[in-house]
């Protein structure tokens, strides 16, 4: 096996010697044609035979105790097979990617809390039984609004320690210039557009699980682990996975209702959340509430920044939305203090959905740059210039590579940002006021454990196998692509086999780490196959020269078939973090601008255009790199304008649990958008030198948006979504 720990900066020579020439290239997804000809299977399609059909049963209180379960009406129903209640391993929480939720006992979390499931042998009698189950309860007084409950500062909840570094209310008092504001986010849905689903079935001991999931390692170890069994029993399969943004990086109690039931039963059973459902059996990102200080000097230059914020979790939770995240490194300041508060609700459980902390943290921090600027009478991306550090301002460490500069500058020249930025509500085309806006983007990177298995065929063909998923992100395309770079192949000689607990545990998708990690276990099993070939050919592996499947070194030529001798060379790599994510500040940067109208009638904003600018590392496919970003920056134009996931301060039930009322950016929503990328190899990231890509492009979006709209009408909100009445109030006169 090829192991290496980053602790040490790593380059592959291999890689810049290639004469392939695929990665970084635009290539068209591997995985396209089967998902658009319908070869593709997703987790509740080709059941097995005689599978049948799972619903979930929640609390009709969102706090309180069970004191009893009446399932005589549902278990009278045709077609019901078993209702699965009382059982100590069902889970007693929702889905959360921290840890496995509550088991047992009849306290209830929240509202909707899963503590029943029927099974029958079809989904629409399954449902109709569920709605007949009578879950008897004591209820008490719940804790639903977060503005109701007093935070608590010494929690011991989340990854992120509370940071004090210098004496912020003298820094703040010495300053020429201070912004002190209190911006607000609503909770945010992941709403992939595949459904949370399972289908499971047990042979003898052993359970397969094919699970909507995107960390699948994690996966079968919490599954074995709430069922009482060994892992080595557990069997995870995600080979496609349909959107995640984080929901699906834990695994949600209808899978282990299902595997109860499947058990109970014996036979194969599929459970499919319906969308309003998953509002409570999958956690969210928590509401927050952010008080954003600012002290520069008359030049705009930073002197104190603070950065505390309030968010919220239930009792059974384990995570905090880690708000200043990516305000720690972002600007300059000797003073930078930063917190996170809790408030504890009897709602469903908050988690880590796409760029835990930097998506809504931006929106704050960004904002008061956007203020600082105008106070100050500086142009915003110059201001922002005047703050770009040297080195962390909070750690001292050096960074990895940081072209923040680089990205203001070149996405300011592609947008046309003036010389001088429009008055607000300056800018008129009849009834639309015209506005621009611009923000910083940053994401911290990480590497994390990875493994993969590379084999050169006797055909000369190469197969990639890792427990890695693909959740629309480009997995199989890029892992072919670094496959093929580093042996000489093109992509079509290449198969990628992942989604699959048998083979090799990799990274999982989440944390914007899939890529660089796994691609970097794919870098080290090939270079085990170099060293092979070279032994084959004599010649040392940096001699080897490789392209479409030919070998040559020292003036002689082979295919990669007649070196396997007809037998596969098989090479094993595995990476991870080291001394250099201690030793070095590591993020992915960007610059987001954005034009956006707003109808002076009506309050109606719509977004006009967007650009952006992106510092990732090594890029490992152009057109999967670029899809990310936009995605994330359309998800940026609906927290900033649409999305609000309403709770009723009464019950804890959510007004808009659903598609229906819970408005996601659709075509309609989004402009044009143009991404470009800056390109610097990232040798003390990981062995493949690229960053993360997922979750940098919300981060900043919606703050641009923001920005951009109180240029247009010169009304700036402090909480999120803008909906129209938000700015009728303060529009100018017509």
């Amino acid at each position: 096996m090829a192991e290496l720990m980053m602790d040490a900066p790593y380059r592959p020579a291999a890689l810049d010697r290639s004469g392939q020439g695929v990665l970084g290239k635009p290539l068209d997804r591997v995985d396209g044609p089967p998902k658009v000809t319908g070869a593709a299977t997703y987790a509740s399609e080709e059941a097995p035979a005689g599978t049948a059909y799972l619903s979930v049963v929640g609390t009709p209180v969102g706090s309180g105790r069970v004191t009893g379960i009446d399932t005589a009406a549902a278990e009278a129903l045709p077609g019901v097979l078993a209702v699965v209640h009382g059982d100590t391993r069902m889970p007693a929480g929702g889905s959360n990617s921290q840890r496995l939720s509550a088991q047992g006992g009849d306290r209830i979390y929240h509202l909707g809390q899963p503590v029943a499931a029927v099974v029958a042998e079809t989904a629409e009698v399954a449902r109709e039984a569920a709605r007949l189950v009578r879950v008897l309860v004591e209820a008490t007084p719940g804790r639903f609004d977060a503005d109701a409950e007093t935070p608590q500062s010494d929690h011991g909840v989340g990854f992120l320690p509370t940071i004090a570094k210098g004496d912020l209310d003298a820094a703040l008092a010495a300053s020429m210039v201070t912004i002190d504001r209190t911006y607000r986010t609503p909770i945010h849905f992941p709403a992939a557009l595949e459904p949370h689903a399972s289908t499971v079935w047990w042979e003898g001991n052993r359970l397969t699980v094919r699970s909507s999931n995107q960390v699948i390692g994690a996966a079968k170890a919490t599954i074995a682990k709430a069922l009482g069994i060994d892992a080595s029993r557990v069997r995870v399969l995600a080979p496609f996975v349909g959107g995640g943004f984080g929901g699906k990086t834990g695994v949600g109690p209808e899978v282990i209702l299902a595997a109860i039931a499947a058990e109970k039963i014996g036979r194969p059973v599929k459970v499919s959340l319906p969308r309003a459902q998953s509002a409570y059996l999958v956690h969210h990102r928590s509401a927050t509430v952010q008080r954003l200080r600012l002290g520069a000097d008359a030049q705009g230059r930073i002197e104190a920044i603070a950065h505390e914020s309030v968010a919220a979790q239930n009792d059974d939770g384990g995570f905090l939305e880690p708000v200043p995240f990516g305000t720690l490194p972002l600007y300059r300041g000797a003073v930078r203090h930063f917190r996170t508060d809790l408030v504890r609700l009897d709602l469903p459980a908050t988690g880590a959905v796409r760029a835990p902390g930097e998506a809504v943290g931006s929106f704050a921090v960004e904002g008061a740059m956007d203020e600082l600027a105008e106070r100050l009478g500086i142009d915003p991306v110059e201001l922002r210039r005047r703050n770009e550090p040297d080195v962390d301002p909070l750690s001292g460490k050096p960074f990895s590579t940081r072209r923040m500069v680089e990205c203001y500058d070149e996405a300011a020249r592609r947008f046309g940002w003036p010389d001088t930025v429009p008055a607000p509500a300056s800018v008129r085309e009849g009834d639309w006021l015209i506005g621009i806006g611009m923000a910083a983007s940053l994401r911290g990177n990480f590497t994390v454990k990875a493994e993969a298995r590379v084999r050169l065929e006797p055909d000369g063909r190469a197969t990639v196998g890792c427990d890695m998923t693909d959740i629309g992100t480009g997995t199989y395309t890029i892992l072919a692509q670094v496959a093929g770079e580093m042996l000489g192949l093109p992509v079509d000689r290449v198969e990628v086999r992942l989604g699959d607990t048998d083979l090799p545990p990799s990274a999982g998708s989440g944390g914007s780490f899939g890529a660089g990690s796994a691609g970097s276990a794919v870098v080290l099993a090939c270079e085990d196959i170099l060293v092979e070939l070279g032994r084959r050919m004599n010649a040392a592996p940096d001699e080897l020269e490789m392209k479409d499947g030919c070998v040559r070194a020292g003036g002689r030529e082979a295919t990669l078939a007649e070196l396997t001798r007809g037998e596969p060379i098989v090479a094993h790599g595995k990476t991870g973090p080291g001394a250099e994510s201690k030793r070095t500040s590591q993020a992915s940067h960007g610059a987001q601008f954005a034009e956006v109208a707003v109808n002076a009638v009506t309050g109606e904003v719509r977004v006009r255009r967007m650009v952006g600018v992106f510092d990732i590392g090594r890029v490992l496919n152009e057109k999967t790199a670029r899809s990310q970003i936009v995605g994330g920056m359309v998800w940026g134009i609906a927290y900033a304008l649409t999305e609000h996931a309403v709770v009723d301060p009464r019950d804890g039930r959510f007004v808009t649990p659903d598609f229906g009322e819970y408005h996601v950016a659709t075509s309609a929503d989004v402009p044009a958008i143009e991404v470009r990328f800056i390109e610097e190899v990232d040798d003390h990231a990981n062995p493949v030198g690229a960053k993360g890509v997922g979750e940098l492009g919300i981060s900043g979006a919606g703050a641009a948006v923001v920005n951009a709209v109180y240029n247009a009408c010169g009304v700036r909100v402090y909480d999120l979504p803008i909906t129209p009445d938000k700015l009728l109030a303060g529009l100018p006169e017509l």
